[in-house]
């Protein structure tokens, strides 16, 4: 039986507590059903590659930030991208990096989609809902597709 991406899980990688915290708000406001998980470094988020490995489920969708400790976001999104499995998992940069070389970057690596955090809570509100509205409602993935 396929899961749905109302009880996959969201992966949400952060390292920053308050924008831990200002992201866990915003998708809390939306009331998503889907369990949120964090991982607080890069190192973190490559240790859920092996837990999925051995059949926890798979986020819908990756929250990634480029600049953390131990493993920045860049080499996590490589990681993700070169798995031969998991590579079509949608991954998110949310990120306060505006940097055309990180943008680009992270395109090359397999980034589906870049955002810079907004520092407003409410424009980080917005933001929340657009990625909630198209992650789980219009983007159309592998997992839709009945056989």
């Amino acid at each position: 039986m396929t899961e749905t991406n109302n009880n996959q899980p969201i992966l949400l990688v952060e390292d920053n507590p308050v924008d831990l915290d200002l992201t866990l708000r915003a998708l809390k406001s939306q009331k998503l059903e889907n369990p949120i998980l964090t991982a607080r470094d890069g190192e973190e988020a490559i240790a859920y590659i092996e837990k999925w490995e051995k059949g926890d489920p798979r986020p819908v969708v990756i929250l990634l930030d480029l600049k953390m400790p131990k493993v920045n976001g860049l080499e996590v999104l490589k990681e993700i991208k070169s798995h031969p499995v998991f590579k079509s998992i949608p991954v998110v940069v949310l990120t306060t990096s505006s940097e055309t070389t990180d943008v680009r970057e992270a395109y090359q690596l397999g980034a589906n989609s870049y955002i810079v955090k907004p520092v407003d809570f409410e424009k980080f509100l917005d933001v929340a809902k657009q990625i909630d509205l198209y992650w789980r409602v219009l983007n159309k993935t592998d997992d839709n597709i009945k056989t």
